[in-house]
């Protein structure tokens, strides 16, 4: 059985003391929960090395937001993967649709970022989802299989072995608009498919989360499908009991 994995995008949000009481409160309300689920939170660059602090006892995992493809050089603003391993993060999200939608990331970049990552022990979760206009042309399967493609013909298959996928479709970020548990296991169970066709042993072991106005309402529902192995939690998550509560829905 794959082991759930839930993760807070704390995006741009959070002062050192709500950091500190947050993971504090994470800490105490998911004390007691099974290793059916893994947790982790994912700060701003710059509350890394507070988190890490707060995080040594690793029953909360560290996901940064965002790296660069080189290990170092005249990348002025950027963080590089190396960097985030110093600070012992764990996962690292790549291609999140904000930073494809407001920062124009390529699949190229985002290929070549899931790469980096990789080099430097870090897991990459890679995100994948379709916008309202994509949806509505019946192209989500298309265009997620298509981004997923990208970065398998830069990295290969084996190299899933060693990653995430979340699923996060644009037009439910952020809007309160949900994808049904039907919607959403579809899109996961594509996505599995099209990898099993490559390799089957992976497909079966990868896990593959959610993202998309995930709560405590829905959580339980999105959880129970078969191939939706934990979810990707933005807003919700800056809300302790709300997110302990979702963390509670996958054990």
């Amino acid at each position: 059985m794959r082991q759930k994995l839930i993760v807070g995008n704390w995006k741009m949000h959070g002062s050192r003391v709500q950091v500190r009481q947050l993971i504090q409160d994470i800490e105490t309300g998911t004390t007691g929960l099974s290793d059916k689920v893994e947790i982790g939170v994912s700060p701003t660059f710059l509350h890394l090395g507070l988190a890490s602090e707060l995080c040594d006892s690793g029953r909360i995992k560290l996901a940064a937001q965002n790296l660069y493809s080189e290990p170092k050089g005249a990348f002025t603003g950027e963080v590089a993967a190396p960097m985030l391993a110093e600070y012992g993060v764990s996962y690292v999200l790549v291609g999140h649709s904000e930073r494809r939608e407001i920062f124009a990331e390529s699949d190229q970049l985002v290929a070549a970022k899931f790469k980096a990552a990789q080099e430097s022990g870090l897991i990459p979760i890679l995100c994948l989802g379709e916008s309202l206009t994509q949806r509505e042309q019946g192209a989500s399967e298309e265009v997620v299989v298509a981004q997923l493609d990208a970065v398998m013909s830069t990295a290969g298959i084996a190299s899933l072995q060693f990653a995430v996928l979340a699923y996060e479709p644009i037009w439910a970020i952020g809007t309160g608009k949900t994808a049904s548990p039907e919607q959403a296991q579809r899109i996961h169970q594509v996505l599995r498919e099209h990898i099993a066709k490559s390799d089957a042993g992976i497909a079966k072991s990868l896990r593959i989360i959610y993202g998309g106005s995930v709560n405590a309402a829905n959580a339980a529902e999105l959880f129970s499908q078969a191939d939706i192995d934990g979810g990707l939690v933005g807003g919700a998550s800056l809300e302790a009991k709300e997110f302990v509560s979702i963390c509670k829905s996958a054990d």
